[in-house]
């Protein structure tokens, strides 16, 4: 006959499972820590005043309150999150002003998106409002696909949709309805 011995080992495996846990604890933090990059800006300006310049004339003179320069990030940016004043001058020197809430402006794309507020007035009276506008630096063309509400000479009308050049000589709109007088 044999005679069995009973172990009660309970408390060894759960000292052991303990410090392993404890153990992959601390490699976990430090693999978080080695995986974590801070996202913070390159740059931050108050009270910012800008001028672009092209062959001796300004092109545009930016105003903000905050500029926050994100240019060491995979798809670089600028963010102005207290609001833009920008005045844009064509080749005649007319001005189209544009205001806005917040803004950023992408520098791979060319692209600056206007929020809040947005609003454009041009030299001739012209003036456009909505909640968000898109810029495109390089061909000079603002567009959107939310509602706005459209001011010229001729009347208002309101939509949802609208792209137009920069001095409002060529207007796309969509969905549109107001007063609009016409040439008979």
């Amino acid at each position: 006959m044999r005679v069995f011995k009973t172990y009660n080992i309970f408390p060894v495996v759960m000292a052991i499972a303990v410090t392993l846990f404890f153990g992959c604890e601390s490699n976990f933090k430090k693999v978080q820590q080695n995986n974590f990059t801070e996202f913070a800006p390159s740059g931050d300006a108050d009270k910012v005043n800008l001028k672009y310049t092209d062959s001796g004339f300004i092109k545009a003179v930016l105003v903000s309150s905050k500029m926050l320069d994100y240019a060491t990030v995979d798809f670089p940016f600028t963010e102005f999150p207290k609001g833009i004043d920008l005045t844009l001058y064509d080749n005649k020197a007319k001005e189209t002003h544009v205001t806005s809430n917040y803004a950023i402006s992408y520098k791979q794309t060319g692209i600056i998106d206007l929020q809040g507020k947005v609003k454009i007035v041009s030299q001739n009276g012209q003036m456009l409002e909505t909640e968000q506008l898109y810029y495109d630096q390089k061909n000079e063309w603002f567009f959107t696909e939310k509602k706005f509400k459209f001011t010229d000479l001729k009347g208002v009308s309101n939509g949802q949709g609208i792209d137009f050049s920069k001095d409002f000589k060529v207007v796309n709109s969509q969905r549109i309805t107001g007063e609009v007088l016409t040439a008979e």
